[in-house]
């Protein structure tokens, strides 16, 4: 019985050390090894390629990194923060000069960020902060002044005191207690908050619990999404019900600005992601060449609402 015991934790042991050198890239492969910018790799994981927001996100970075001659090696963590993580270190196995992490949740990427400190891998965030770690430059929206755009937005439509929904981003992503924060810093004293729930940045999610809301809260005026994924699904889920009830986004993405433009929805506190990309670029760039800047790059909000 020892014996075997003994031969478990040597096993155990092993693959442990196995998956802490699973970190290390080969000598080839590490950052510092190119010094022109067209030589240089970077490395870009984006939470999810189903939301529109980061397709646009995507595009932005793949522009300016052409027209740095710079290359760009993407994943797509599709919403699962064990995935990224994954794809993070492949990323680092790959020769990449920089990181450019678009975190699903931003606790839970800390541990690859500190990975990619460990090596001396710069990383830039994009949107959404990561908790821990170093992060040269956070480039994103002022999240809390959007989810105050909101709030006022929707007091100056229905008046103080209305009965408002809102519709919460993924748990744990800074987006979405940034935006919430913002939003309830005003909201709490000047409307009433009947019901907070959690669709995951997702419009069929933002459907079905928008549906399920209706049910129990039949006299919501307001609805308030921390993203226009969520404000369509909710939008689809309002007109079923017959109700009148006015919905604000936050993003401006394609569909959501349509939606505005088509008097569905009421308003979209709209992000520029494509220009959050580039910024992002532009960042890496000064990195690689030693130069420091900004440890925030904010890219400007505008309300968009019908008329």
């Amino acid at each position: 019985m020892m014996k075997k015991m003994m031969k478990m934790m040597t096993v155990c042991l092993l693959i442990l050390s196995l998956a802490a050198c699973s970190m290390e890239p080969p000598s080839w492969a590490k950052p510092g090894h190119h010094k022109e910018l067209k030589d240089m790799k970077i490395g870009l994981s984006v939470s999810t390629l189903d939301n529109p927001f980061f397709v646009s996100l995507k595009n932005g970075v793949l522009q300016e990194a052409k027209k740095k001659g710079m290359k760009v090696i993407t994943a797509d963590a599709q919403n699962d923060s064990a995935k990224q993580i994954n794809d993070i270190e492949d990323l680092i196995q790959q020769g990449v000069d920089i990181l450019l992490i678009n975190p699903v949740d931003s606790a839970a990427v800390s541990s690859a960020v500190e990975s990619a400190n460990h090596i001396g891998i710069p990383v830039i965030t994009l949107d959404r902060s990561a908790d821990k770690g170093k992060v040269e430059i956070l480039v994103a929206s002022d999240n809390v002044k959007g989810g105050k755009m909101a709030a006022n937005y929707i007091i100056s439509k229905v008046g103080k005191d209305a009965k408002v929904a809102e519709l919460q981003g993924t748990p744990g992503a800074s987006a979405s207690r940034e935006r919430g924060q913002g939003f309830d810093s005003i909201a709490d004293k000047e409307l009433n908050i009947v019901t907070k729930q959690t669709a995951n940045f997702d419009r069929t999610q933002g459907m079905n619990v928008m549906e399920n809301i209706l049910q129990g809260h039949k006299d919501i005026q307001a609805v308030f999404a921390q993203n226009d994924e969520m404000a369509l699904g909710a939008i689809q889920a309002i007109k079923s019900s017959g109700k009148n009830i006015i919905v604000v986004g936050f993003d401006g993405t394609d569909d959501g600005l349509k939606a505005v433009k088509q008097g569905q929805l009421s308003a979209t506190v709209a992000q520029q992601p494509v220009l959050i990309g580039e910024e992002a670029v532009q960042a890496a760039s000064k990195i690689l060449k030693g130069k420091k800047g900004k440890r925030r790059i904010a890219v400007p909000l505008k309300l968009v609402k019908e008329k």
